[in-house]
């Protein structure tokens, strides 16, 4: 008697919860005594946590049974009772339904565990009304970064166990990221698990198994999913947690070097994360380009390129406070490469290191200057002037600093790095739009930069030339100028001229003279080439375009004909001579169309006839080809006279007439410099 009598006495919820197993477990839960469990818990909330307990106490006997038909039920259970109480008292219910999902976890069987991560997730999705104080979560994260690296035989169910670590860790990070009273999941010991867990999958090939059907959503869909909510909801205190282990991962499986996975990463993480924190990864990813100073170039070939892509993407008109910062520390590279691609080692002090590859180093180089100009391409315009003003800087000087290269690498390390931070430069010149050439061209940047005309490496004064052009050309004419050409008719190329203005005025009038001569004493140089006349020739134009008022055309038409007499020097080879006469030729057949003065288009059209029938040699078309074939020049050039030359004398004459300042143009154009560095003309 005693013993039927137990079931009567035994506790109401105890009954209730017994009620929603059938005796079948195949039957799934008795949805009518589920009902009824439900309204016992919302009616006497007191008695949840019993409830969980108790639930918790046969899922345990059932997991160890393995009656996972009942286990099944009993989460089934718990989760529509999670969702429908929202007292009070629940936290001491969560905590029975957490040490389930736990037990769950640790179980070896498959279907536990996707189970239990499953449970997890629904719980993760729901707000709690109350806080909650001493609830840990550690377990969790390491559980489910484990989940995230399984190795079980089978592909299908490994791939099942991935996904639903991935799946936890996005709960997890749900649960947590926006609870002051839990531990921070921002903390390292936490990101150090998660982040490489989520990269890890991130990696896998994602093809299906022959004969299987495509998840609706692969592990690389859902890691890339989870990782951009996690950065998405990352704060100006937590980037540096979240981004820190993405570069040891990188790191230590040495991803740099293939540059496409790295790539995608910070793809990845400057899209999701804030804008206004972007500013962070940039310099993160600049303080490990510094500590990987003395890798492999290959390496830090990899930290530059994303370095690169990131500053395309940031492209929010500032990178953070510390703009001279990203250009100084990649200027650093520059300068460090240099020194180890002529120095063989790369660490000068210990020279038992790592032999350099030379290619490799000279790769790195040049994305090192790529990303300099990736920058620059990000700056408004005042801060970009600043960057040209700050390499400047570090280029040496003819006569100021004669040294820059290492007592290693000597001469040849500061000509290198001359000929680097030049074209460092001019990627920071492309693109450059500015209004004002007075703000664009001061005299604290022009000095210098003209200083390098002087120069006898061919290398360097080429690249002053382009980036002369880069910043004088504002209407994008200047690839109708990139080769020398007699153009018949100017108007076919469409080119975009704006009336000069008042500041252009004011920076012709104190910077022509400099430029004009710097234009003669390049021409001068006998290691010029034929980009070098071609430079030369594009420079001229877009001065005629760009900033040219009548008293700077009669300038440039008196610097022409001052480049026909020096074209005289016998002293100057023979290609040098026939390539100044062509110039001078091709420039004067330009000006006078843009003059639009008849009289003169006439003169230089005839001067241009006489030589194609007599010394075509003297003109583009047969001096600068692909191919110079000494047969069509000259062996010698005697000194040109007669119909062959353009006369100043002539085009003072014809110029006159239109107004142009008679006196001027008839007063032959001999640049000369004074003690201060300031042109006359005499």
């Amino acid at each position: 008697m005693l013993c039927g009598c137990c079931g009567a006495l035994r506790p109401r919820y105890k009954r209730l919860v017994d009620n929603i197993f059938p005796e079948d477990p195949e039957d799934g839960l008795v949805k009518a005594n589920m009902e009824k469990l439900t309204f016992y818990a919302l009616s006497a909330p007191e008695k949840l946590d019993r409830i969980g307990a108790y639930l918790s106490e046969r899922l345990s006997r059932d997991v160890a049974r393995h009656r996972y038909g009942y286990v099944c039920i009993a989460m089934e259970a718990l989760d529509q009772l999670l969702m429908a109480c929202h007292c009070q008292s629940i936290n001491l219910f969560v905590e029975s339904f957490l040490t389930m999902v736990r037990k769950l976890l640790e179980a070896d069987k498959p279907n536990l565990q996707i189970l239990g991560t499953n449970s997890f997730v629904k719980f993760a999705n729901i707000e709690e009304d109350t806080p909650s104080y001493h609830r840990s979560y550690d377990f969790f994260v390491s559980r489910f970064s484990e989940m995230c690296h399984s190795s079980f035989e089978d592909p299908d169910i490994r791939t099942k166990i991935r996904m639903a670590g991935i799946r936890g860790l996005q709960g997890v990070v749900r649960k947590t990221v926006n609870d002051e009273l839990q531990a921070n999941i921002w903390d390292p010991q936490h990101m150090d698990k998660i982040v490489p867990s989520l990269l890890f999958n991130l990696q896998q090939d994602e093809s299906p198994s022959p004969g299987v059907e495509k998840e609706k959503e692969s592990p690389i869909e859902l890691t890339e999913r989870c990782f951009r909510e996690l950065l998405g909801r990352a704060v100006y205190g937590n980037i540096k947690n979240a981004v820190k282990p993405v570069l040891m991962h990188l790191d230590n499986h040495s991803l740099w070097e293939s540059k496409t996975f790295a790539v995608r990463c910070f793809k990845i993480i400057m899209y999701s994360i804030q804008s206004q924190h972007s500013h962070l990864v940039i310099q993160q990813l600049l303080g490990h380009l510094d500590a990987n100073s003395k890798n492999s170039a290959r390496v830090r070939a990899g930290i530059v390129e994303v370095l690169s892509e990131a500053a395309v993407i940031e492209a929010s008109g500032s990178i953070g406070p510390t703009v001279l910062e990203v250009f100084n520390t990649l200027l650093k590279q520059l300068r460090l490469s240099v020194d180890y691609e002529l120095s063989g080692y790369n660490d000068l002090s210990n020279l038992g290191t790592k032999v350099i590859k030379e290619h490799e180093e000279r790769q790195l180089q040049e994305s090192v200057i790529k990303t300099i100009g990736s920058f620059a391409s990000t700056l408004p315009t005042y801060q970009r002037s600043e960057v040209m003003l700050f390499i400047m800087g570090k280029i040496p000087v003819p006569g100021m600093y004669p040294a820059l290269g290492s007592a290693n690498t000597g001469y040849e390390g500061s000509r290198m790095i001359q000929v680097m931070l030049l074209k460092s430069l001019f990627q920071v010149t492309v693109g450059f739009q500015s209004t004002n050439m007075l703000t664009a061209l001061p005299t604290s940047f022009l000095d210098p930069l003209l200083s390098f005309t002087l120069m006898e490496d061919a290398e360097v004064r080429l690249l002053v030339l382009e980036i002369l052009i880069s910043l004088i050309d504002r209407h994008e004419n200047r690839l109708k100028f990139s080769s020398i050409s007699i153009i018949s008719d100017i108007s076919v190329l469409k080119l975009k001229v704006d009336k000069c203005s008042r500041q252009d005025n004011l920076f012709m009038k104190k910077n022509s003279q400099r430029l004009c001569r710097h234009i003669f004493l390049v021409c001068k140089e006998e290691n010029s080439s034929q980009r070098h006349f071609e430079s030369l020739f594009t420079l001229l134009a877009l001065i005629s375009m760009e900033l040219a008022n009548e008293e700077v055309v009669v300038d440039l038409i008196r610097l022409a004909l001052a480049l026909q007499d020096l074209a005289n020097d016998e002293a100057l080879p023979l290609f040098n001579r026939c390539a100044i006469h062509a110039l001078s030729a091709s420039y004067l057949n330009l000006i006078c169309q843009l003059t639009t003065v008849p009289t003169f288009c006439q003169h230089v059209h005839e001067v241009i006839q006489a030589r194609q029938k007599e010394v075509p040699f003297l003109l583009p078309e047969d001096v600068f080809i692909e191919k110079p074939s000494f047969p069509k020049l000259p062996e010698s050039l005697e000194k040109m006279e007669g119909d062959v030359l353009f006369l100043q004398t002539k085009i003072a004459e014809t110029l006159g007439g239109s107004g142009y300042n008679t006196e001027r143009l008839a007063t032959p154009y001999i640049p000369q410099l004074t003690g201060t560095g300031f042109l006359h003309v005499i």
